[in-house]
């Protein structure tokens, strides 16, 4: 009962949202639900919902995946070596929205959950951890911006525990940083994993909670800069700025690590690639410039309290 409370959940979030962003610009969702069978190294099926060549977003993918394997791959077991070895099952929704518009920042969100060990139905005996959150990646920044997407993270948490959100906020600057760049991938938001301290039925709730902050936390940022008038600058500096993207998901995301090591399914795991990326020789943006403003950003910030018109 409970593995269907989340699928249930996860697909639902799927539908709302994927219904909620198209209405914004009039986009056409390409949903593409799938099997893997015993052929493959994993086991399982889901659903993955396409978004591209719209008014508002570019390229992007809610993906909704339930899938069992023999064993978990190093990727998950790195600090756990007690899980090295054992069968898991995952359960997940994973989305990242790619905007046409450079003034609309790239965002991503990850929920999931998984169960692992020698048992055919999950109980709250069984090894099991939450995971997930979301975060906010700009081209070109606004104040007002990342401090509203900060405080509806801070919102969901709240609700549970005052530690959380400091918590997972650091855990996200931590996790969302390109080490060969020194840098972060964009203005963080929330980030945790192994997360069962609540029980199964409170981790849950908060997890639903994170889930159902990602429209209000999103969306009236779309809605303030989709309709920004932009340029050939703009459009050349957000691709070069997607390429850091693209670095991270390669070189250091866990999440793209685990579908290839367990043999995922790639057009799912490689649907957060954005469609048109580039890189520069030692491109550095000029002092004074809006690029400029977003270099000076790219660090932990306090964006519950940085309050500035833009």
């Amino acid at each position: 009962m409970q593995i269907d409370q989340l699928r249930t959940f996860f697909i639902e979030l799927q539908d709302k949202i994927c219904n909620a962003i198209a209405k914004e610009g009039q986009e056409y969702v390409i949903s593409d639900d799938w099997e893997k069978d015993k052929k493959h190294q994993l086991v399982g099926n889901g659903r993955t919902r396409i978004i591209e060549k719209g008014n508002v977003i570019e390229r992007g993918g809610v993906n909704f995946s339930d899938v069992q394997g023999d064993s978990l791959p190093s990727s998950a077991t790195a600090e756990r070596a007690e899980l090295k070895g054992l069968p898991f099952r995952a359960l997940g929704l994973s989305l990242v929205f790619h905007p046409l518009n450079p003034y609309v920042p790239t965002v991503h969100m990850n929920l999931r959950f998984f169960f692992a060990g020698h048992v055919e139905e999950f109980s709250e005996e069984t090894i099991w951890w939450f995971g997930g959150g979301l975060d906010l990646t700009p081209y070109y920044l606004f104040e007002r911006d990342a401090s509203h997407f900060h405080k509806e993270c801070k919102k969901s948490l709240d609700l549970f525990s005052a530690r959380y959100y400091p918590k997972f906020k650091k855990a996200c600057d931590e996790y969302f940083y390109l080490r060969h760049r020194d840098e972060t991938r964009g203005i963080g938001g929330i980030f945790f994993d192994d997360f069962n301290e609540l029980g199964f039925n409170k981790s849950f709730e908060m997890v639903q909670q994170v889930g159902n902050s990602f429209l209000p936390a999103y969306l009236p940022i779309v809605q303030r800069r989709k309709d920004l008038q932009w340029g050939q600058r703009e459009k050349t500096f957000q691709e070069y700025r997607r390429g850091r993207y693209v670095e991270f998901n390669l070189v250091y995301d866990r999440g793209t690590l685990f579908g290839l090591q367990s043999g995922g399914r790639i057009e799912s795991i490689l649907m957060s690639m954005p469609p048109v990326a580039n890189w520069s020789y030692a491109f550095k943006p000029e002092e004074g410039t809006p690029e400029s403003h977003l270099y000076r950003h790219l660090k932990p910030v306090d964006w519950i309290n940085f309050e500035k018109d833009s």
